[in-house]
């Protein structure tokens, strides 16, 4: 929920972490390079305003197309912000030479900023985000405002399923199967969101299940259910839906590759299995929650509410 908590000094201090009531550089790298500028271009004046930190996990390849789109409606959107991007996988920071968190706030309090918003592109209040507000936590020197996850909240839930559910198959058409992360360790109160959602869709729905790609809802049980049951009531075609933010290597090898993927696996049931694909740019990707435009306004939403808290 919405809050204010003092951090470790005075000098430095969490506004609140907000509401709204990763990744591959862009195309020219522009926003790896908006990023290493450090403020040192920009007008006094403009560093009166709360700077804007998005931050993603990263990816070196199929995040580059949706980042850059999301970048372009952050500036069109909040264009008296500065816009910085800070990555939190080391894996990914040291294949493409991309910015971390810390190293980004520190950035912005050497050039003269005295806030910031910090827009998690999390989609689950996991280990990633709480990571993310550790740090932002234990910053000292600037006013700090963190925005919530995508799915922060149950009523953000509920707005994610009614944006997909315009892709779901018909209950006379087949299964539809949301594909979560997850994660592999259990003591993660997460867990808690991802059963929880599996319970929610199988209630809502007559014909949408939920599994996670590590943890629960494990996904070899769910298969299998899926396999045993609705295979005998006659449904012959599963349709997978990423609830993933970037259609990457999980929807190109877990999801829908020719190892040891879901497709396949359910393809041993006898089943159709199909993933949505888009096209942007003049190239076709994987469907994933950055596909959606009202997904990409549900962030927006909370990068609003933190600017409204921090100034």
């Amino acid at each position: 929920p919405s809050g204010r908590a003092q951090g470790p000094a005075p000098a430095s201090k969490i506004v609140a972490t907000v509401g709204a009531g990763p990744c591959a550089r862009p195309e020219n790298n522009s926003m790896l390079q908006q990023t290493r500028e450090e403020g040192h271009n920009r007008s006094p004046q403009r560093r009166e305003q709360p700077a804007i930190v998005i931050a993603a996990f990263g990816s070196t390849k199929r995040g580059k197309a949706v980042f850059s789109r999301f970048h372009h409606k952050v500036i069109n959107r909040f264009g008296d912000h500065d816009v910085y991007w800070a990555y939190t996988s080391k894996k990914i920071r040291r294949k493409t030479g991309d910015t971390g968190l810390h190293e980004t706030l520190v950035r912005l309090q050497q050039s003269g900023y005295k806030s910031c918003v910090i827009l998690p592109l999390q989609v689950f209040p996991g280990t990633e985000y709480q990571r993310i507000r550790d740090t932002a936590v234990n910053f000292q020197g600037l006013n700090i405002a963190i925005g919530e996850t995508l799915l922060h909240r149950w009523n953000f839930v509920g707005d994610v399923l009614t944006v997909m559910e315009k892709d779901f198959l018909l209950p006379g058409e087949g299964v539809n199967l949301l594909a979560l992360h997850g994660t592999p360790k259990t003591a993660d109160p997460v867990n808690d969101v991802y059963l929880g959602l599996e319970k929610l869709v199988k209630e809502k729905y007559e014909n949408v299940q939920a599994a996670a790609l590590e943890g629960v809802p494990d996904h070899k049980t769910v298969i299998a259910r899926i396999g045993r049951e609705l295979s005998a009531e006659g449904h012959r075609r599963v349709r997978i839906l990423p609830m993933l933010l970037v259609a990457g290597m999980h929807v190109e090898n877990d999801l829908m590759g020719s190892g040891d993927s879901w497709k396949n696996r359910l393809e041993r049931y006898g089943f159709t299995v199909e993933c949505p694909r888009v096209e942007y740019s003049g190239e076709s990707y994987f469907q994933s929650l950055f596909s959606y435009p009202e997904v990409e306004g549900f962030y927006l939403q909370r990068l609003e509410r933190g600017l409204q808290l921090v100034t």
